[in-house]
């Protein structure tokens, strides 16, 4: 099993100047401990306007920085969206970190899942599957050493050579944004790797695991010509302390993380407010005021606890065939030392444990080549994205 950190980074209200910096700072600091502490990956999103949820607009400039202070962590987009950059500029922008890298750039691709972003960059939700589908075609040309061209319904690029080339051939690892449950299907089907959240249940996570890897191996549909890349990766909340008490103390983030999510997600195409209009941490706090049961609860889900604790719940990951755990630290208001701290205690006490297991290559193996037949397993009783310890947000109004 691998282990990944990732990074929306949030910076609830209120603000004053200095923020954005000490939370770019602290975040690249971050991942020069990650680095030395032995983790496999650091991931980064890309969002627009999406007021304190992510102020991370610009991932391949802030992996570009990081690739100059780290050494063996790979570096990721997780994701780059297809629907708002156009394809020349998506090989370029891969390309190049490969390079500054030396070849440590995984691909993540998405399409976004709000209007608030979509729109300013003449997108909707009606055709971003469209889009996206078309900007992989038009993409994975450009990574061959000739010139291509590109002729769609969305993208009109004339005959050019996009230099430079990546690193790795014939291009970084392809990963896909799952947001959504029946997405982690639609990855093994085009052969991208997912990039989910984790499941509520050990049978969610058979299920889709199933699910995966047997859309991939019987019902593969490539987009392009690119290398597929059989892996699952789940994005899991993260704290660790002494003691789980300690740590779901300093683990607050997480439900900040939650509530946003839902606070969103409750809006028609994830509309959010307009700018300045709603104070999400003020919004947050009285809804915690108001449903300390629930707050509570959320904070036992995830990999939040001690040593202990964490590594009785990672078992399940490792009994599921999970590839990768990519850890959510960096959320809310949960403090630097915090989130250093708790790096350090899982990377010392926990993860050695986990990453060298020779079982879960035989078995992928296995899968892909066929020798180990997957039952086809009905999905439908697992759509639960959040499962009983999850919280329920109303959205508020803006004021």
């Amino acid at each position: 099993m691998k282990f990944g950190i990732f990074y929306e980074l949030q910076l609830p209200r209120p603000w004053v100047a200095g923020d954005e910096l000490a939370l770019y700072q602290n975040a690249l600091t971050q991942m020069e401990l990650a680095d030395r502490l032995g983790y496999d990956h650091a991931w980064v999103v890309e969002h627009h306007f999406l007021e304190e949820y992510s102020h991370s607009p610009s991932p391949e400039s802030f992996l570009a920085a990081a690739s100059q202070r780290t050494k063996n962590i790979r570096l990721g987009h997780g994701i780059l969206q297809l629907t708002t950059n156009h394809p020349a500029r998506v090989a370029e922008r891969v390309a190049v970190l490969d390079l500054l890298s030396n070849g440590r750039c995984e691909f993540g691709m998405g399409e976004s899942a709000s209007i608030t972003e979509l729109t300013p960059f003449g997108r909707d939700m009606e055709t971003k599957k469209e889009v996206f589908e078309e900007a992989v075609a038009a993409i994975f040309p450009m990574f061959k050493d000739a010139g291509s061209e590109h002729h769609g319904k969305y993208f009109d690029i004339p005959l050019r050579n996009v230099v430079p080339k990546p690193v790795q051939k014939p291009h970084p690892p392809l990963w896909m944004a799952c947001s959504q449950l029946p997405t982690i299907e639609r990855a093994g089907r085009h052969g991208f790797g997912a990039l989910g959240f984790q499941f509520v249940s050990a049978d969610a996570a058979h299920a889709w695991v199933h699910a995966y890897y047997n859309a991939m191996t019987k019902r593969l549909q490539k987009l392009a010509d690119y290398q597929i890349n059989p892996n699952m990766a789940l994005v899991s909340f993260f704290m660790c302390a002494k003691t789980d008490e300690e740590a779901r103390a300093r683990a607050d983030g997480a439900t900040f993380f939650q509530f946003a999510l839902r606070f969103y997600g409750a809006a028609q195409n994830r509309q959010r407010p307009a700018p300045y209009t709603v104070n999400m941490w003020d919004e947050y706090n009285k809804w915690k005021r108001d449903n300390p049961e629930a707050q509570e609860a959320a904070l036992r889900g995830g990999l939040i606890g001690s040593p202990e604790t964490i590594r009785r719940k990672l078992k399940r990951f490792q009994s599921s065939h999970i590839d990768q755990v990519i850890l959510l630290n960096q959320a809310g208001k949960n403090s630097h030392e915090h989130i250093c701290e708790s790096l350090e205690l899982f990377g010392r006490e926990v993860m050695p444990e986990f990453q060298n297991d020779p079982a879960q290559e035989v078995w992928k193996q296995g899968v892909m080549s066929g020798e180990i037949k997957l039952e086809e397993i009905d999905t439908e009783a697992f759509t639960d994205r959040y499962g009983k310890l999850a919280i329920n947000v109303p959205p508020a109004k803006a004021g």
